[in-house]
């Protein structure tokens, strides 16, 4: 089977079931694992490279007036891939291609590839998603095999977190400019992981969060997880947020509990390495009774001033 993927998390389903050698094309974003980056890539992206974390809004909200997504077929590389199988998503509206396109581009394409759409919003539906995609390879049992290993990581946090008396506030921060609190999976994270989210809501988008509203909910503990972003880039950010009025007297300021975490790799794909972040966050939030497994990098810690 020729398998195309239009997104980084489907790719990284992908290759956990083991169908790596029959991925033939996916998009400009996917890095995960390695071996994908050479593969051709059906995708663009209209955002440039070098825009501010506002001006990135700024072009997301003038796309979703037009309801047009922020990334483009390349349905040249599609045809000369000639998939049997093509992977979407319709979770969010502009951080991938459209599915109306990838779906008028399937009409058109020899052999006329099936196409499977996954969109989930909490950590069950992920495990849906990988168990359809082993479904519609032809490879159940190793979709089946590989869901049941991550729900045992699941199940071991679970089972720490258990023992936890003390339940921090916890807001998980998806945007700084403009803030942007952090919905869909990752206030379940946060309540296994042992925490208690003060802004998200589970299984409801991530919205934009007036700043007010989190000094009023002033959390013990914020972890930056910008969608999109490594650490890196999301420092470039944090004078920002060190700016915002009240800032100085959040309880997580006044007590050096404020991380940032790998956005892009991690907390924003609706993939496998959600069990990764669950596990980042866990140790985050509690480093003596959990544990950070070998190969996972830690949370780093924001300074409370510059």
């Amino acid at each position: 089977m020729r398998i195309v993927s239009l997104l980084p998390s489907a790719t990284e389903i992908i290759c956990g079931i083991g169908l790596l050698d029959q991925l033939v094309g996916v998009t400009h974003e996917c890095d995960y694992p390695a071996d994908v980056t050479d593969l051709p890539k059906v995708t663009k992206t209209l955002i440039p490279t070098d825009a501010s974390s506002r001006e990135i809004d700024d072009l997301v909200r003038e796309r979703l007036k037009t309801k047009a997504a922020l990334y483009s077929l390349d349905i040249e590389v599609l045809e000369r891939l000639q998939p049997d199988l093509i992977v979407t998503q319709a979770l969010c509206d502009v951080c991938a291609v459209a599915e109306d396109e990838v779906r008028d581009a399937a009409c058109s394409l020899p052999g006329s590839p099936r196409v499977i759409n996954l969109e989930p919003t909490c950590l069950d539906d992920v495990m849906q998603c990988i168990r359809l995609v082993g479904e519609a390879s032809g490879c159940e049992a190793e979709g089946a095999a590989y869901v049941d290993s991550l729900q045992q990581r699941i199940a071991a946090v679970a089972r720490r977190s258990e023992s936890i008396q003390s339940r921090p506030s916890v807001m998980m921060l998806e945007w700084i400019d403009p803030p942007f609190n952090a919905g869909h999976w990752s206030p379940e994270l946060v309540a296994i992981a042992g925490g208690r989210e003060a802004i998200g809501v589970a299984g409801q988008r991530s919205v934009t969060t007036p700043w007010q509203t989190i000094v009023d909910a002033d959390p013990e503990v914020i972890v930056i997880a910008c969608c999109g972003f490594s650490v890196a880039r999301t420092l470039e950010d944090i004078p920002i947020l060190r700016s915002y009025p009240g800032w100085d007297s959040l309880a997580c300021v006044q007590a050096d509990r404020v991380s940032i975490v790998d956005g892009s790799a991690y907390f924003s794909r609706p993939g496998p390495r959600l069990v990764d972040s669950l596990e980042i966050l866990a140790h985050t939030l509690h480093p003596h009774v959990h544990p950070l497994p070998d190969g996972l990098p830690a949370a780093t810690r924001v300074k409370s001033t510059l």
